[in-house]
Protein backbone atom coordinates (compact mmCIF):
# COMPACT_ATOMS: atom_id res chain seq x y z
CA UNK A 1 0.00 0.00 0.00
CA UNK A 2 1.39 3.44 -0.90
CA UNK A 3 2.43 5.71 1.94
CA UNK A 4 -0.29 8.11 3.04
CA UNK A 5 -0.63 10.40 6.04
CA UNK A 6 -2.31 13.55 7.27
CA UNK A 7 -0.03 16.48 6.46
CA UNK A 8 -2.46 19.17 7.59
CA UNK A 9 -5.59 18.87 9.74
CA UNK A 10 -8.15 17.02 7.67
CA UNK A 11 -5.89 16.78 4.61
CA UNK A 12 -4.26 13.46 3.77
CA UNK A 13 -1.60 13.09 1.13
CA UNK A 14 -0.16 10.07 -0.64
CA UNK A 15 -1.93 6.94 -1.68
CA UNK A 16 -5.04 7.74 -3.70
CA UNK A 17 -5.41 11.27 -2.27
CA UNK A 18 -5.15 14.28 -4.58
CA UNK A 19 -1.85 16.06 -5.04
CA UNK A 20 -1.10 18.65 -2.32
CA UNK A 21 -0.01 21.88 -4.00
CA UNK A 22 2.26 24.27 -2.09
CA UNK A 23 2.50 27.73 -3.66
CA UNK A 24 5.89 29.31 -2.98
CA UNK A 25 5.33 32.97 -2.21
CA UNK A 26 8.67 33.29 -0.47
CA UNK A 27 9.52 36.98 -0.32
CA UNK A 28 7.93 37.93 -3.64
CA UNK A 29 5.60 40.21 -1.64
CA UNK A 30 8.52 42.67 -1.53
CA UNK A 31 7.89 43.40 2.13
CA UNK A 32 4.31 44.58 1.62
CA UNK A 33 1.65 42.92 3.78
CA UNK A 34 -1.25 43.73 1.46
CA UNK A 35 0.65 42.33 -1.51
CA UNK A 36 1.27 39.16 0.50
CA UNK A 37 -2.46 38.87 1.24
CA UNK A 38 -3.31 39.36 -2.43
CA UNK A 39 -0.83 36.63 -3.30
CA UNK A 40 -2.39 34.26 -0.75
CA UNK A 41 -5.78 34.99 -2.29
CA UNK A 42 -4.42 34.42 -5.81
CA UNK A 43 -2.82 31.07 -5.02
CA UNK A 44 -6.05 29.96 -3.33
CA UNK A 45 -8.00 30.95 -6.46
CA UNK A 46 -5.51 29.00 -8.59
CA UNK A 47 -6.19 25.83 -6.59
CA UNK A 48 -3.17 25.65 -4.30
CA UNK A 49 -3.64 23.92 -0.95
CA UNK A 50 -1.00 25.89 0.95
CA UNK A 51 0.66 29.31 0.75
CA UNK A 52 4.34 29.14 1.76
CA UNK A 53 6.60 31.95 2.84
CA UNK A 54 10.22 32.16 4.06
CA UNK A 55 11.06 33.19 7.62
CA UNK A 56 14.41 34.47 8.89
CA UNK A 57 15.54 36.05 12.12
CA UNK A 58 18.20 38.09 10.36
CA UNK A 59 20.47 38.76 13.33
CA UNK A 60 20.63 35.01 13.96
CA UNK A 61 21.11 34.02 10.35
CA UNK A 62 23.71 36.57 9.27
CA UNK A 63 26.79 38.10 10.86
CA UNK A 64 26.86 41.79 11.71
CA UNK A 65 29.44 42.25 8.96
CA UNK A 66 27.17 40.62 6.37
CA UNK A 67 24.22 42.79 7.39
CA UNK A 68 26.30 45.99 7.26
CA UNK A 69 27.90 45.37 3.88
CA UNK A 70 26.88 47.76 1.10
CA UNK A 71 24.14 46.46 -1.15
CA UNK A 72 23.98 48.40 -4.38
CA UNK A 73 21.84 46.16 -6.58
CA UNK A 74 19.26 48.03 -8.63
CA UNK A 75 16.70 45.81 -6.85
CA UNK A 76 17.90 46.72 -3.35
CA UNK A 77 15.48 47.93 -0.70
CA UNK A 78 18.26 49.60 1.29
CA UNK A 79 21.86 50.80 1.28
CA UNK A 80 23.09 47.73 3.16
CA UNK A 81 22.26 44.05 2.86
CA UNK A 82 20.67 44.25 6.32
CA UNK A 83 18.39 47.16 5.33
CA UNK A 84 17.40 45.26 2.21
CA UNK A 85 16.60 42.04 4.10
CA UNK A 86 14.78 43.88 6.93
CA UNK A 87 12.51 45.48 4.34
CA UNK A 88 11.55 42.05 3.01
CA UNK A 89 11.12 40.30 6.37
CA UNK A 90 7.74 40.38 8.10
CA UNK A 91 7.43 40.78 11.86
CA UNK A 92 5.97 38.05 14.04
CA UNK A 93 2.71 39.98 14.26
CA UNK A 94 2.57 40.28 10.48
CA UNK A 95 3.10 36.52 10.16
CA UNK A 96 0.22 35.98 12.58
CA UNK A 97 -1.95 38.29 10.47
CA UNK A 98 -1.07 36.41 7.28
CA UNK A 99 -1.83 33.09 8.95
CA UNK A 100 -5.22 34.41 10.14
CA UNK A 101 -5.99 35.65 6.64
CA UNK A 102 -5.06 32.32 5.06
CA UNK A 103 -7.27 30.46 7.52
CA UNK A 104 -10.11 32.91 6.88
CA UNK A 105 -10.08 32.19 3.14
CA UNK A 106 -9.52 28.45 3.56
CA UNK A 107 -5.91 27.79 2.60
CA UNK A 108 -3.13 26.31 4.72
CA UNK A 109 -0.20 28.55 5.67
CA UNK A 110 3.41 27.60 6.35
CA UNK A 111 6.96 28.84 5.84
CA UNK A 112 10.48 27.58 5.45
CA UNK A 113 12.51 28.54 8.51
CA UNK A 114 16.01 29.66 7.62
CA UNK A 115 17.45 29.54 11.15
CA UNK A 116 16.83 28.00 14.58
CA UNK A 117 14.97 31.03 15.93
CA UNK A 118 12.57 30.88 12.98
CA UNK A 119 11.95 27.17 13.65
CA UNK A 120 10.95 28.12 17.21
CA UNK A 121 8.69 30.94 15.99
CA UNK A 122 6.95 28.80 13.37
CA UNK A 123 6.42 26.11 15.99
CA UNK A 124 4.85 28.75 18.27
CA UNK A 125 2.75 29.93 15.31
CA UNK A 126 1.58 26.31 15.02
CA UNK A 127 2.10 25.91 11.29
CA UNK A 128 0.75 22.52 10.18
CA UNK A 129 4.17 21.37 8.91
CA UNK A 130 7.68 22.63 8.31
CA UNK A 131 8.77 22.89 4.71
CA UNK A 132 12.51 22.29 4.87
CA UNK A 133 14.36 24.36 2.29
CA UNK A 134 16.48 22.39 -0.16
CA UNK A 135 19.51 24.29 1.12
CA UNK A 136 18.96 22.64 4.51
CA UNK A 137 18.47 19.09 3.21
CA UNK A 138 21.85 18.06 4.65
CA UNK A 139 21.88 20.44 7.63
CA UNK A 140 21.50 17.65 10.16
CA UNK A 141 21.38 19.79 13.35
CA UNK A 142 18.62 21.87 11.73
CA UNK A 143 16.73 18.75 10.62
CA UNK A 144 17.00 17.33 14.13
CA UNK A 145 15.60 20.55 15.60
CA UNK A 146 12.64 20.62 13.22
CA UNK A 147 11.95 16.92 13.81
CA UNK A 148 11.88 17.49 17.60
CA UNK A 149 9.06 19.99 17.13
CA UNK A 150 6.81 17.08 16.16
CA UNK A 151 4.92 18.64 13.28
CA UNK A 152 2.61 16.47 11.20
CA UNK A 153 4.06 14.33 8.51
CA UNK A 154 7.73 15.18 8.68
CA UNK A 155 8.73 11.86 10.21
CA UNK A 156 6.70 10.07 7.53
CA UNK A 157 8.39 12.12 4.82
CA UNK A 158 11.80 11.20 6.25
CA UNK A 159 10.72 7.55 6.39
CA UNK A 160 9.64 7.70 2.75
CA UNK A 161 12.99 9.23 1.74
CA UNK A 162 14.77 6.42 3.59
CA UNK A 163 12.53 3.86 1.88
CA UNK A 164 13.17 5.44 -1.53
CA UNK A 165 16.91 5.46 -0.86
CA UNK A 166 16.78 1.78 0.08
CA UNK A 167 14.82 0.95 -3.04
CA UNK A 168 17.31 2.81 -5.22
CA UNK A 169 20.27 1.14 -3.53
CA UNK A 170 18.67 -2.25 -4.17
CA UNK A 171 18.18 -1.43 -7.85
CA UNK A 172 20.70 -2.98 -10.21
CA UNK A 173 20.07 -0.24 -12.75
CA UNK A 174 21.22 2.63 -10.53
CA UNK A 175 19.58 5.15 -12.84
CA UNK A 176 17.82 7.26 -10.22
CA UNK A 177 19.66 9.21 -7.55
CA UNK A 178 18.45 11.13 -4.49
Amino acid sequence: MPLEFELCPGRKIGGDHPCFIIAEIGQNHQGDLETAKRMIHMVKECGADCAKFQKSELEHRFTKTALERPYTSKHSWGKTYGEHKRHLEFSHDQYRELQRYAKEIGIFFTASAWDDMSVDFLHELDVPFFKVASADANNFPYLAKTAKKGKRGEHKVLESVRDARGTLQDSKEGILRL
